[in-house]
């Protein structure tokens, strides 16, 4: 018998037997290894396979922007199933609320920013990171356009286009000029970490030119002056900070100019911290006018020159008045950017002043993308327009009237797709939607008793009125992100089972639970380590003890142990030594 080869064994075996399946086949080229992946096929043919369809194609998902509401998404994700590239100009975190402590050498900026590739290298999810910016977005074929100037071309028109199966919009917002001249051309703002250096070198700067011999009086008057515009969170704590440095720190080092410094801080309404209780509100203006701290309310900026800034009394028969500056810091509010708002016209919002998304946060129109942060806000659907589905999807007997047991029947998914319902029931004390019946009836309302489609319009007709944006805030914005995270990770499981509110207007239930926005509280911080603190239940502290209050938790919010280190190291520095005057 005619013994065998080894490779002649080994053919015969896989003809006799085609099912045995896959095969590797691994042979070198000139010291280099090459692979091939085939499979056996029944009828003896051999199909190659790519090695791209042996893994499960993973779905793209495109983060634009590193801020709070991306930065608390990237965290928060862990389904691996998905394939994440953060596109921003910015390759690091910034923990926004502590900017005006850096304007003023309380905190350095190395402090406060996390690189974005620390935040997400641990992760189980593939994440990469590209430094560049976003100027169109293509929701029609799904794709973004970005450029890089990485290589100091600031007008380069190399683009970079990326594909994408899911976009998470989280690009923020800009500081808002209300097109009023000369804002933008002579105006500091305080959005990004270049914008509190700059300020701190500019009140160097100030002080500096202020000491040299030959200016007069008010020269040095004038470069002293500093102007803070707008009487909100951000422009009374940088003014609290800068009287703090001012006071506690450079008039040591420049004696000769304690006299002439002078803070104003501008506010176009009739008080500041609005959105405060009035209690901290009263608190706040009475210890700046003790500070020395010149309060001008219901004063509106009309126009800005490199020398001078005019107001216009928004009162008194709209009197104006002009002021010479050293320094203005604009702090007004926030404003659309540019790549929002062609995005916005694309797809059929240029109408707004903000994109529009729904209560999962989808961007209204495009199933694919979503919005969160400061450059979206909600569009809480309204009860009215869908009376008549509530009405209809209630009524199961189709009797044409509701029973209050059948009401009841549906009353959580009424409340959970309608918040305004529950903050109505709240605001009229009411414990339940009977109790509305019931008023709006004026009867004893039994499970017996019915109403129809008219006098349950009536019932909830006043509903709406309770709807509300919300604040464009940092706590916002990462609860925002962590809930979009959440959904992104139980994506296929809620496909199943879905656990969100009845579809009043479809058949089935969404998928998930719409977002619902926790305040957990807010601080205002006012010098003198006095601190204003809010908290949930009307609970308002206002003292050294929120100050400490202030610290904790600010401390325990920064995104890494690192951080957190370094901005304590700087508070007990700045305690020891005093507040940093070089500028750097």
């Amino acid at each position: 018998m005619r013994k065998m080869t080894v490779f002649q064994r080994f053919s015969r075996t896989f003809r006799d037997n085609p099912s045995l399946g896959k095969m590797l086949i691994v042979f070198t080229v000139s010291g280099g290894g090459l692979v091939a992946y085939s499979e056996a096929k029944a009828d003896g043919g051999i199909h190659a396979v790519n090695p791209s369809e042996v893994d499960v194609k993973k779905k793209r998902v495109v983060v634009l922007g590193t801020g709070w509401a991306g930065t608390s998404f990237l965290k928060n994700l862990s389904n691996s199933s998905y394939d994440v590239q953060v596109i921003s100009p910015r390759n690091f975190f910034a923990f926004t609320p502590l900017l005006p402590s850096v304007t003023c050498g309380t905190v350095e900026p190395r402090s406060i920013v996390e690189p974005i590739r620390n935040i997400v290298r641990k992760k189980n999810v593939d994440v990469h990171y590209w430094e560049a910016e976003c100027f169109n977005i293509d929701a029609a074929n799904k794709k973004v356009y970005c450029r890089s100037h990485l290589g100091g071309d600031v007008n380069s028109k190399e683009e970079i286009i990326v594909d994408y199966d899911y976009l998470v919009i989280s690009v923020g917002a800009r500081s808002n000029t209300f097109n009023i001249p000369g804002v933008a051309e002579n105006c500091h703002f305080l959005k990004e970490i270049e914008d509190a250096q700059k300020i701190r070198r500019t009140i160097v700067d100030c002080f500096e030119r202020a000491s040299l011999p030959n200016l007069s009086d008010e020269e040095r008057k004038k470069i002293l002056h500093f102007v803070v515009v707008g009487g909100g969170p951000t422009g009374v704590e940088f003014a609290a900070e800068l009287h703090d440095y001012v006071t506690e720190d450079l008039v040591k080092l420049y004696p000769k100019a304690k006299e002439a410094v002078k803070i104003t801080l501008l506010e176009a309404t009739d008080h500041i911290l609005n959105m405060f209780d009035k209690r901290i509100t009263a608190f706040a203006e009475e210890k700046f006018q003790r500070d020395g701290i010149n309060l001008k309310t219901g004063a509106m900026v009309v126009n800005i020159s490199d020398k001078e800034i005019t107001t216009k009394e928004v009162k008194n028969g709209g009197a104006v008045s002009t002021m010479p500056y050293g320094m203005v810091v604009w702090s007004t509010g926030i404003g659309t950017r540019p790549v929002i708002m062609d995005f916005m016209k694309h797809i059929g919002q240029g109408n707004r002043r903000v994109l529009a998304t729904d209560e999962w946060l989808r961007v209204e129109g495009c199933d694919s993308i979503y919005a969160l942060g400061d450059c979206a806000t909600i569009n809480q659907r309204k009860v009215m327009e869908d009376i008549w589905a509530i009405f209809r999807k209630a009524d199961k007997d189709n009797s044409g009237t509701l029973t209050v047991k059948e009401f009841q029947e549906v009353l959580s998914d009424i409340c959970e797709r309608y918040p305004q319902v529950g903050l109505y029931l709240k605001s009229r004390q009411m414990k339940s939607l009977v109790d509305l019946l019931k008023d709006s009836s004026g009867d004893a309302v039994k499970e017996s008793i019915e109403v129809n489609l008219e006098e349950f319009k009536l019932a909830l007709s006043q509903v709406d009125s309770q709807m509300k944006n919300l604040p464009a805030t940092a706590q916002v914005a990462a609860q925002q992100g962590s809930y979009l995270a959440d959904c992104f990770n139980r994506m296929e499981k809620c496909e199943n089972n879905p656990e969100g509110p009845l579809r009043f207007r479809g058949e089935g239930r969404h998928r998930f639970r719409p977002f619902r926005y926790k305040h957990l509280g807010q601080f205002a911080p006012l010098g003198g380590e006095q601190t204003a603190a809010q908290l949930p239940g009307d609970w308002v502290s206002i003292g050294r003890s929120s100050q400490w209050l202030w610290y904790s938790v600010y401390a325990s919010k920064l995104v890494s142990w690192r951080t957190r280190a370094l901005v304590i190291s700087d508070w007990g520095r700045r305690f020891i030594f005093g507040r940093d005057s070089s500028g750097i």
